[in-house]
């Protein structure tokens, strides 16, 4: 199914992959590119459960725009270990007008096509993705 106001499609990936990562933390993050000459979202990198947020956050292209999806681990003041599944539409500055147009349009149909998102966040540059703002997004865990 194409989005009418974009006409990207989903690749099934896309919501297989997100699928391994929320029931069986298959994946650290994936991260998901629009392929314009296909018209639809693919799977682009995904991450092992050993990597690191950083390695997540050098694996975002400086000056292209994706979607990204990354479970954050972290302990609470009651000292229970939790989840949050991030959302995380990364648009830099230096992308191309097209490319951001692009992908803000596709954006809310992709993200309901995963199911399980708890935050969402946007981002144009590194320090919108820095490991305190995702901190501060889980409730000051």
């Amino acid at each position: 199914m194409a989005n009418a106001a974009s006409g990207m499609a989903v690749d099934d990936d896309c919501k297989l992959k997100f699928l391994e990562l929320k029931a069986k933390r298959t994946y650290r993050f994936i991260i998901y590119k629009i392929e314009e000459k296909q018209k639809q979202v693919i799977v682009e990198k995904l991450g092992e459960p050993t990597e690191s947020y950083d390695d997540f956050t050098a694996s975002l292209p400086a000056d292209e725009c994706r979607y990204a999806v990354y479970d954050f681990d972290f302990v609470t003041e009651e000292n229970c270990q939790k989840s949050r599944i991030f959302f995380i539409a990364w648009s830099p500055d230096t992308s191309r007008v097209r490319s951001k147009m692009i992908y803000a349009s596709s954006k809310d149909r992709f993200k309901r096509e995963l199911d399980g998102i708890q935050v969402e966040l946007q981002a144009t540059d590194p320090t919108e993705v820095g490991i305190d703002v995702i901190r501060s997004r889980v409730g000051g865990a």
